[in-house]
């Protein structure tokens, strides 16, 4: 049976920070505070990365050929409203779907080259791709598509984060095949980005 699906706060434009002073404050961060996410948070940043403007194939970056490669996903370990767990975000509902009930921070942290901060994050979102949706219709060249998307879904993140006053940073370096173990990827996703998200220190 399908696991229930989380409904995550409604994302609407509002006063807030420019874009232009976004920019300005974006920076890498890589030491969190012990301050907890809230449901909210967590919302607009898994919006920003791959969110549905018009509940279909129309998302928050651009998609070589609208075909959405990407797929994210969400390591809650502080987070308010949220259980300790994997969960998957599915864009057009704007929900995510529990996978593991278990944050295995520690264990990203040893697949990311033991990059031990990362296990520090109130949250972490993993970026993930299915490449034979785009090089299907494009060939070898939609790797080079799918890499593309990753930046812009990434830098999103950033600025979503900078305009909640949060951090974040996007972390290339880990194992490829422990990251898929320990947070559950379908055999079809490759991870291509881990983004710590919380507060800084």
């Amino acid at each position: 049976m399908e696991k229930e699906l989380i409904e995550l706060p409604k994302v609407t434009a509002g006063p807030g920070m420019s874009l232009e002073e976004a920019i300005f404050k974006r920076r890498s961060l890589r030491e969190f505070s012990r301050q907890s996410l809230n449901l909210a948070q967590v919302g607009r940043l898994a919006w920003a990365a791959q969110g549905s403007l018009d509940s279909g194939t129309r998302r928050t970056i651009p998609s070589a050929g609208a075909l959405n490669p990407l797929e994210l996903y969400v390591v809650a370990s502080n987070v308010d409203g949220l259980a300790k767990g994997v969960y998957k975000y599915h864009s057009v509902q704007h929900k995510l779907r529990k996978i593991s009930g278990e944050p295995r921070l520690q264990d990203l942290a040893k697949a990311a080259l033991d990059q031990t901060w990362i296990a520090d994050a109130p949250a972490v979102l993993i970026i993930a791709a299915d490449y034979e949706r785009t090089t299907s219709k494009y060939g070898r060249r939609g790797q080079r598509y799918v890499h593309m998307e990753v930046g812009h879904a990434a830098q999103n993140v950033y600025l979503e984060a900078t305009a909640l006053g949060l951090g974040t940073v996007l972390v290339g370096a880990f194992s490829d095949r422990e990251v898929k173990k320990r947070i559950g990827l379908v055999e079809d996703e490759e991870p291509l980005a881990i983004m710590p998200v919380g507060w800084p220190r």
